[in-house]
């Protein structure tokens, strides 16, 4: 009996060392890759959502995909590394300049004209704020000073958070060309690997992620970038200043779920001060009117050719972005979705018990 008991406990204990062991094991490997996860996510995401695209291009130029791919790669990190190192630069000597300016009161503001206090609501504020910025800027800007400068302090580490997420874009689409290159081979490395986490359904499950992340993809981001070249050439033409930053504006809004009217409905409100009333009218209800289109054009793009609502993947991937950022656009609405999956699948085992 006695003998029974210690190997009993002999045993528990070999266990309790073996799986200590082995947490330790897995809480050292999650902290050595933990540095790696995010770049290695975006990188699946772009490689899953670009591999459609480098095939049609590969059948329709007759190529080999790896040409494709490294085509694209180059092309996507030089636009990407080329205007932005030159931006950069610029826009730091511009803050720079532009802080000294308003600091020794050397920058000039052209007067306002009468139209301004036709602005409603804030007509009269603005005509009197702007009027007097134009006879003294120093003065005008005086009770401002802290929040400036608070806003210098974050357009500069906005500047550079940017510049961080570009040089994290090049790295991810280099890796990402090297995953789309062995395509077949990871596909069924992740299909095994879904296997094993849920049996059967693992093939269905890979299938389902890598539409899901398609469908955001086009219904999320590619609605933000049909949003910001529609209203792009209505900036241009109406020669509102900085209109390739308000396009970009307008993209990010979308983007991260917020109306992009935030920036608009000021750009409007310019563009009244010094336009003639028709092109000005033109131009705010065109603006108006692309800035309301994502809600047509999301249910449109969004959830094509997945067996899954579009408002799961919707609310999938705004909750994902709130907890995890940009990469939670993705990954929010792959889980989402499985666990909208695994609800119905619960659902129809009642419904055939009965």
């Amino acid at each position: 009996m006695n003998s029974t008991r210690d190997e009993s406990v002999k045993t528990a204990i070999e266990i309790a060392v073996k799986l200590g062991v082995l947490a330790i094991v897995l809480v050292i490997s999650f902290l050595i890759v933990k540095p790696f996860i995010a770049i290695v996510l975006w990188s699946i995401i772009l490689a899953v959502a670009l591999s459609p695209l480098i095939q049609k291009l590969a059948s329709r130029l007759r190529v080999k995909k790896t040409k494709v791919l490294t085509a694209l790669s180059i092309v996507s990190v030089l636009t990407l590394s080329v205007p932005t190192y030159m931006l950069s630069d610029k826009a730091i000597d511009s803050i720079a300049t532009l802080s000294e300016v308003v600091k020794d009161g050397s920058f000039e503001i052209p007067p306002p004209q009468e139209k301004v206090k036709e602005w409603p609501i804030i007509g009269k504020k603005s005509y009197a704020l702007w009027n007097s910025a134009s006879k003294n800027l120093v003065q005008t800007l005086q009770p401002f000073n802290n929040d400036i400068k608070n806003i210098a302090k974050k357009l500069i580490g906005a500047i550079g958070g940017v510049l961080k997420l570009i040089l994290f874009s090049i790295v991810a689409i280099v890796i990402a060309s090297f995953l789309i290159k062995d395509e077949e081979r990871y596909v069924r490395i992740y299909k095994n690997i879904s296997k094993r986490l849920i049996g059967e359904k693992g093939d269905e499950w890979a299938t389902l992620s890598a539409l899901t992340i398609r469908s955001v993809a086009t219904g999320i981001i590619g609605v933000a970038f049909i949003q910001a070249m529609a209203v792009l050439p209505a900036l241009l033409i109406m020669d509102v200043p900085f209109s390739i930053l308000i396009a970009i504006a307008v993209m990010f809004l979308t983007i991260v779920q917020l109306p992009p009217t935030i920036v608009l409905i000021p750009v409007i409100a310019y563009v009244f001060s010094y336009a003639d009333g028709t092109g000005a009218t033109v131009f705010a209800v065109y603006t108006l009117v692309v800035g309301a289109s994502d809600g047509v054009l999301k249910p449109l793009m969004m959830g094509r050719g997945v067996d899954i609502p579009m408002l799961v993947i919707l609310i999938g991937a705004i909750g994902g972005m709130i907890l995890m950022g940009m990469i939670g656009l993705f990954v929010g609405a792959v889980i989402f979705a499985l666990a909208y999956k695994l609800f119905k699948l619960w659902i129809a085992e009642v419904e055939s018990a009965n």
